[in-house]
């Protein structure tokens, strides 16, 4: 009961500070016009008024060709600049500003960034699974290789494969796995804390050499070369032998010393991150290489050792490579797991059950007897999963059909949109062919899904290229009319400016009139 009362209090606490807080702006434009109308006379501001109004009736029409014109040609370079970082970046570059910097200052926090902690308690963890909605930015849990797979695609066709802001938010991630508070006492880790910042591939290399020579034993040192310098997955894979035995040996140390103190707990919490996140790329080596069993029993043993960290969705690569080696059965003990109301959906669990069920059906599957006799129980049932699949991400469809040309999947994606229906068919198309008819099952019945609320908006335009657009049409539009009939814009100029400066000389009359004249002498004693 105590706890409900103190609760309440802070509640009332919140409302009226947020009550308060609507009525600080009109205290503040109060404040603000007192101190204008004490200051009136210091700062001249009637002389000040006065001559503004004498230097815009002495400007002639070329002045405003002129200030239009200008005014067109500096809206209109913003807006060729917006669009090209618009469409090089996939993001507004006046927007990635005010983000990046301007909300920091003003304390505003960012709850669109992705949840990057690995480790939790149990209960945090359930908590923070029923917590977390879907349509959020997540790590995509079978990204390729920086050095390995996406530095290839830019050799062949000189683009880039990921985003700035896939980049970024790659690079957040980095400095929650691999960093912790005490780094700066320890010379390695602390040039590696430094290293997960900088924006250029070569100067994160030459950073996690100089923390190899100062300590050999860096194990995210290791991890950084294998994800960026390797060509190959036989070299980022023998690098990763090499930061497993590294990262063994500090998470033994730290496990020994984690309820120490604070401190020590953080290292122990980073040093498991580095171990889980090193076994799970060796997995993904093996997987790539061909070694399927061995990549199933890498993750499995993963999930046996850290069975609280299902959020990393290690499950999703135990599905691929289970539905590489045909293990259905396997497959089908996997999904009753994790295929639970109460955790988080994803495209690779819908449309892996949807295809499980359409395995029992598609070899003999045809629409035409299915109309004229109509769906037998595990027809409907094989629909049904299609249909659920699809509600979930009705991206994925176009994808698997191959009516949407595939691209190399982003290290982060957002579920139920395109990125996770790429990063999904990227890997699993083959799959889906394996199974015979499986995919003409999916082209009768996916289309029947849709209605007005599954269908996914496209992609907007971000706000400040449309408002560049619309300022740069409307200078221009001035200026040619400016242009055309000077004279009778100067008037309009001229009306403009006198209308904008009427209230506030209104305002400040009505000041002088309210309040007595021994006011302002009072004022000017204090």
């Amino acid at each position: 009961m105590a706890d409900g009362g103190s609760a309440g209090i802070v509640e009332r606490l919140k409302r009226c500070v947020s009550w308060s807080w609507t009525y600080l702006w009109a205290l503040w434009f109060v404040l603000v016009l007192g101190l204008l109308y004490i200051l009136r006379a210091p700062l001249k501001l009637h002389e000040n008024l006065s001559a503004v109004t004498a230097f815009l009736n002495t400007l002639t029409p070329k002045f405003y060709v002129a200030l239009t014109g200008t005014s067109s040609l500096i809206s209109g370079l913003i807006l060729i600049f917006e669009w090209w970082y618009f469409r090089k970046y996939g993001t507004s570059f006046i927007e990635q500003v005010s983000v990046s910097h301007l909300r920091p200052l003003l304390g505003a926090v960012d709850n669109n960034l992705p949840s990057v902690n690995f480790t939790a308690s149990n209960g945090e963890a359930e908590s923070n699974r029923q917590n977390v909605s879907e349509c959020k930015v997540w790590r995509n849990p079978l990204n390729l290789f920086r050095g390995a797979e996406y530095s290839r695609y830019t050799w062949v066709t000189g683009r880039e494969p990921l985003t700035y802001y896939d980049m970024n938010l790659s690079a957040q991630d980095h400095q929650t796995f691999f960093t912790c508070d005490t780094d700066h006492v320890r010379p390695a880790d602390a040039v590696m804390q430094k290293a997960w910042r900088e924006r250029h591939a070569q100067a994160r290399m030459k950073a996690a050499y100089q923390a190899l020579e100062l300590n050999n034993e860096c194990a995210t040192a290791y991890v950084l070369l294998a994800e960026e310098e390797t060509t190959t997955i036989l070299e980022a894979e023998k690098l990763f032998k090499q930061a497993l035995k590294a990262g063994e040996l500090c998470y033994r140390r730290s496990q020994q010393l984690q309820h120490h103190s604070p401190q020590q707990e953080a290292q122990h919490r980073r040093d498991t991150n580095v171990l889980v996140y090193i076994k799970r790329r060796l997995a993904m080596c093996a997987r790539k290489l061909g070694r399927i069993r061995e990549a199933v029993k890498l993750m499995r043993d993963l999930m046996k050792e850290f069975p609280l960290l299902s959020m990393l969705n290690i499950h999703e690569n135990l599905l691929e490579a289970l539905l590489e080696l045909q293990a259905y059965a396997d497959v089908q003990v996997v999904l009753a797991k994790y295929d639970d109301i109460s955790l988080p959906k994803s495209a690779t669990i819908c449309y892996t059950a949807a295809l499980l069920k359409a395995r029992a059906v598609s070899d003999k599957f045809s629409p035409e007897a299915a109309s004229r006799r109509g769906l037998s129980t595990a027809e409907m049932n094989a629909v049904e999963a299609i249909h659920r699949a699809v509600e979930f991400n009705p991206h994925v469809p176009k994808y698997l059909l191959e009516m949407k040309s595939l691209i190399l999947p982003p290290e982060h994606i957002l579920k139920r949109g395109d990125s996770e229906a790429i990063a999904y068919a990227f890997f699993h198309l083959q799959h889906w062919k394996r199974v015979e008819g499986a995919l003409n099952l999916l082209h009768c019945t996916w289309e029947g899904t849709f209605h007005e609320v599954s269908v996914y908006p496209k992609k907007e335009l971000p706000f400040f290229i449309l408002f560049t657009a619309g300022l740069c049409s409307f200078t221009a539009m001035l200026a040619l009319l400016t242009h055309q009939f000077p004279e009778l814009m100067g008037v309009f100029a001229k009306a403009f400016f006198s209308t904008l400066f009427a209230p506030f000389n209104f305002v400040m009359e009505k000041i002088e009139s309210v309040l007595p004249s021994s006011f302002w002498h009072l004022l000017t004693r204090i």
